[in-house]
């Protein structure tokens, strides 16, 4: 028996998402409700990557239409599916505006998704957000209603160890890596072997940090050295600040809960290797507080953005205090500060930019869409070297989660290539209270 047809109705959080989204579903029917065209319109000015996307999917709705009216069904292509706009709906049966709330829009959405209900009966009606609530909404009233899957990640393979553990290593595989610092990989790691992949080898009482280097297929010895006044104080440290100062990995991503030395370690590296770069960019994006945009804090600018830039000075001051006032390192800092080549800024502010030269760290990564990250990446020049810091399950904005968000998705699709390096880090430092609170609350 052939599968049952399906109409889709997307709302503005999934083509906000996702601006290619409208060609993600094989050969499905695509409705996109009149309410929806709308709410674009008032996302189409801006710089910010919403608004880009909003300008992507009216440009492409208007090329779609041609001639030809958006009230009747468009086809999309070969092997897809139709695409229509639905007008105003007064659905005969369950009417979301008089249960819910009238002029709504997330009402009129569910009643353009029950007026198709009630005259496509051949096919089954979907729909498809990134707003939770809507979809909760939406099947009370006995609406099919599911979030966009594309780009979503197995949390399972995200969340995995990136530091393996290699047993029974023969001891004399042990005495060289430490006279030599290296031993060719010869099949050690079998299956577990991974483009800058993180190991603990181990022999009896005796063990050693090493790092897959996949230029010269050898495993090579990790030591934790100071950088920049700070020390690694655990293994996972000790790796992602290999990751962070090898010039071979152009991309790294590190993860981990608060307190665990993202952002910190990934600073002290920057400085370390300040010299290699014109510029070390320091960045992260704005989620607005209790829903409400940026302009609607008091003052300037720089007094709007001042609480979300707060945590980066306060890493940066942290290492300036590892050193006095007279000494060469803190110096420099403050001619780095006053001379520009380290800027800390919101990511907003970065948009556009040429990325050359630069060494980038982008903080709070799992508040970005997968397609944020690409955007990113994508402008990288020559000697540019990309840093994402995060949490996948700490998520401040309301239409990602854990397995859509841009940081999880990085890990995902890049993992064992050759010049990303991933590193999780699981043991907080910061304090015996931060560790109790992350463990326990």
């Amino acid at each position: 028996m052939p599968k049952k047809k399906k109409i889709f109705v997307l709302d503005t959080s999934v083509l906000l998402h996702d601006h290619q989204s409208i060609k993600n579903f094989e050969n499905h029917d695509i409705a996109i409700p009149i309410t929806v065209l709308e709410e674009l319109d008032k996302f189409k000015i801006g710089n910010d990557t919403k608004n880009f996307s909003a300008r992507e999917v009216i440009r492409f709705i208007d090329k779609l239409s041609g001639q030809n009216s958006l009230q009747d069904w468009i086809p999309l292509g070969k092997g897809k599916g139709k695409f229509k706009i639905i007008l105003e709906a007064n659905p005969e049966g369950y009417d979301a505006e008089k249960i819910y709330a009238k002029g709504k829009n997330d009402h009129k959405i569910i009643n353009a998704a029950l007026h198709l209900k009630e005259t496509e009966k051949s096919k089954e009606v979907i729909l498809t957000t990134k707003d939770i609530n809507l979809r909760i909404k939406g099947k009370a009233l006995g609406i099919i209603a599911e979030d966009y899957e594309t780009g979503k990640v197995d949390q399972g393979k995200v969340n995995s160890a990136s530091v393996r553990i290699v047993e029974n290593l023969d001891s004399d595989m042990i005495r060289q890596i430490f006279t030599k610092g290296h031993i060719d990989e010869n099949g050690i790691l079998g299956d577990r072997k991974s483009a800058n992949g993180y190991y603990i080898l181990k022999n009896g009482n005796s063990s050693s940090l090493a790092v897959y280097n996949p230029l010269l297929d050898r495993l090579e010895r990790i030591e934790k050295e100071f950088v920049y006044g700070i020390k690694p104080k655990n293994s996972e440290q000790a790796f992602a600040l290999n990751a962070l100062l090898n010039p071979n990995v152009k991309l790294v991503a590190l993860q981990g809960v608060a307190g665990t030395g993202k952002t910190l370690l990934a600073l002290a590296s920057a400085l370390e290797q300040n010299k290699k770069f014109h510029q070390i960019i320091l960045a992260r994006p704005i989620v607005p507080l209790s829903n409400k945009e940026i302009g609607f804090l008091p003052g300037d600018a720089n007094d709007k953005i001042g609480p979300y830039m707060e945590p980066l000075w306060d890493n940066l001051k942290f290492i300036k205090s590892q050193f006095g006032q007279n000494e060469r390192k803190h110096k420099a800092i403050l001619e780095l500060e006053e001379s520009g080549k380290i800027v800390i800024s919101p990511l907003a502010f970065i948009r556009g930019r040429s990325l050359s030269n630069i060494m980038f760290i982008i903080d709070e990564a799992q508040n970005l869409t997968p397609h944020e990250i690409k955007t990113i990446i994508t402008r990288a020049g020559e000697n540019t070297k990309i840093v994402f810091t995060g949490d996948v399950n700490q998520i401040d904005t309301p239409y990602l989660d854990e397995h859509s968000n841009g940081l999880a998705y990085l890990v995902d699709r890049l993992k064992g290539e050759k010049l990303f390096a991933h590193v999780t880090l699981e043991k907080g430092e910061r304090s015996e209270l931060a560790n109790l609170a992350n463990d326990k609350l």
